[in-house]
């Protein structure tokens, strides 16, 4: 697909970020004028010392000039500096706004988003995007109309100082405005690819190092390299583009400048020798500076226009992110209260992909302050229902109610706060043991959190760590065993003092040191509130107040641990018998 020239509605979506800032934005614009007028201002000022004062050897009216000159030349400088900063400041305000607006979209979002998005992608718009953004006012759009100005207001002098000598000046422009034309279209569309090929390495990358582990494991360290190598050398390929580009066209605009500039100095030089009033050595003089101060601008414009689209590009992409409408529709009106935390599941359905149902129709009831176990296998849709109670997924249909009340019907913020979750693969953020047990709710007190640890027999653990609460466990919470890391998970799901408790395999990766410590947390955490426990190891949930089997998206089973062992032939049954058969 042609890539548009120059995108109007989207710069007019950029330009709306500015409004918190309107008076920088104008400020700029006054100093980019104030710059052009004062840039200008030194070849003329140059040609009236050539000609009215150093021709005539007047000493007097040269110092005078001299000192215009530098008074000129302060200003100029005094209008570079506020010109630069501005801009510059808007624009890191600018993206400041973008990035958090961006940010906070982000987390709205569902799982089913970020089970289809590549998270390098996301990455790769949070930062470098958003950066590129920035650089749309600090290198391209109040730079170019800097250089228009300066333009402008050039040829403006040159058309007063001496009109005959300009027009050999002014026929040369459009050829070079034609090659800037041509250069601009070529730079957009490999500006585009560079843009693609950054966000697949970067995914790339994320990927790899995040899963460094399994990388090392199956010795595929040459194979993750030569992938690596290919998509690099996409890479490098996509910024030669821009290379050649350049490379082409700087030396062009070069030439036509300097073929302009020597068509002046001959024809009025040949005009000067033979005493012609066409010109003077005054204006030669300034025509040379004149000459620079509208080539470069111009030869220049494309190169900084590059930047704005590379900037716009980059802005089209993070507001793709932020149209984006994939979030839970967070329609209830009313507060989640302390739940009694009796559930119900009614004709429950739902699909991840569809046309593939994952729970085809289930009804559940979970009263007040059971513990209830779901078992089965892998892929029976076990963790899809607390993703679905949890409402990180919409149902298909069916309805799902806490106190006998949908859950639609509740906020969602309000809702997941009563709701807590122990996941088998804790996620621990890098920061200390007492941020990643609060998550840093200023709610949760220090005095709480020591409490609850030593209630569940986590606290001595803790202390035995260099630092204690404040040991920094480093990302993902590597300085700890899996173990470790599961008891921190437990106490920070007991210090938010849920209503309702989920725990997902939180039992099925724990070492032989920590397994004693998870029993006793377990049994503090669930006790007087209602719990649901996902469970392979059919043994750390013989206790439940009810067992429900499931298999291929369907309740198969429910009843206690010894209802289920009673029924001959049963699904708990040959389960649980396959287990310890194997363990004995």
């Amino acid at each position: 697909m042609k890539a548009k020239a120059f995108d109007t509605g989207l710069f007019k979506r950029i330009l709306k970020y500015t409004k918190p800032y309107k008076w920088r934005y104008y400020g700029v614009i006054v100093f980019a004028v104030s710059l052009s007028i004062f840039a200008a201002l030194r070849p003329y000022l140059l040609k009236q010392t050539v000609d009215g004062y150093i021709k005539t050897h007047d000493k007097q009216g040269l110092l005078m000039y001299i000192i215009l000159m530098g008074v000129v030349l302060l200003m100029e400088v005094f209008s570079q500096f506020y010109f630069v900063f501005w801009a510059n400041w808007l624009g890191q305000d600018i993206v400041k706004d973008i990035r958090n607006k961006l940010f906070k979209h982000i987390l709205s979002f569902r799982m089913k988003y970020f089970d289809l998005v590549p998270v390098g992608q996301l990455v790769t718009r949070s930062v470098s995007d958003i950066e590129s953004i920035a650089r749309i006012f600090s290198q391209g759009l109040f730079m170019i109309i800097s250089d228009l100005m300066k333009m402008l207001v050039v040829l403006i002098f040159m058309f007063y100082m001496n009109w005959k000598l300009t027009w050999i000046v002014v026929v040369a422009m459009p050829v070079l405005v034609y090659v800037t034309r041509i250069f601009q279209r070529k730079m957009q569309v490999a500006f585009e690819e560079v843009r693609t090929q950054i966000a697949n390495m970067n995914s790339f990358v994320q990927e790899r190092v995040t899963g460094m582990k399994i990388v090392q494991l199956f010795n595929r360290e040459k194979i993750e390299a030569d992938n690596f190598r290919v998509i690099n050398d996409k890479h490098r390929v996509a910024w030669i583009k821009t290379i050649l580009y350049n490379s082409i066209f700087f030396p062009i605009a070069d030439i036509i400048s300097s073929i302009a500039l020597g068509l002046v100095v001959v024809f009025g030089g040949f005009k000067i020798l033979n005493g012609d009033n066409f010109t003077t050595f005054g204006d030669l003089f300034s025509y040379t500076m004149f000459i620079g101060m509208l080539f470069n601008p111009l030869r220049q414009i494309a190169d900084k226009f590059n930047e704005m689209q590379l900037g716009m590009i980059a802005a089209n992409r993070v507001f793709d992110i932020i149209d984006t409408q994939d979030h839970i529709q967070d329609t209830g009106k009313i507060e989640a209260p302390v739940f009694n935390g009796s559930i119900e599941f009614k004709q429950v359905r739902f699909s991840y992909i569809p046309e593939e149902e994952v729970i085809k129709g289930i009804d559940l009831s979970v009263a007040s302050g059971q513990t209830v176990a779901i078992v089965g296998s892998t892929g029976a849709g076990k963790s899809t229902i607390i993703n679905l109670l949890n409402r990180f997924y919409e149902i298909n249909s069916g309805t799902i109610c806490i106190d006998g009340e949908n859950i639609e019907n509740y906020t969602l913020a309000s809702l997941r706060k009563q709701i807590a979750v122990v996941l088998q693969d804790v996620f621990l953020f890098a920061d200390t043991i007492y941020n990643n047990i609060t998550l840093h709710n200023p709610e949760i007190t220090s005095e709480q959190v020591l409490d609850a640890a030593k209630k569940i027999g986590v606290h001595d653990f803790i202390m035995s760590l260099p630092d204690n609460y404040d040991f920094d466990v480093k990302e993902r919470g590597v300085m700890l065993s899996s173990g470790q890391r599961q008891l921190i998970a437990f106490l920070r799901s007991y210090v938010s003092n849920p209503s309702i408790l989920i725990l997902d395999e939180a039992t099925s990766s724990i070492d032989t040191y920590s397994e004693e410590l998870i029993q006793r947390a377990t049994e503090t955490i669930t006790k007087g509130r209602t719990s649901i426990v996902i469970a392979h190891r059919l043994a750390t949930i013989v206790n439940a107040d009810k067992i429900v089997v499931m298999d291929k998206g369907l309740i198969v089973e429910q009843g206690t641990h010894q209802e289920l062992l009673n029924k001959a032939d049963g699904y708990y049954k040959n389960l649980y018998d396959s287990q310890f058969s194997v363990a004995n």
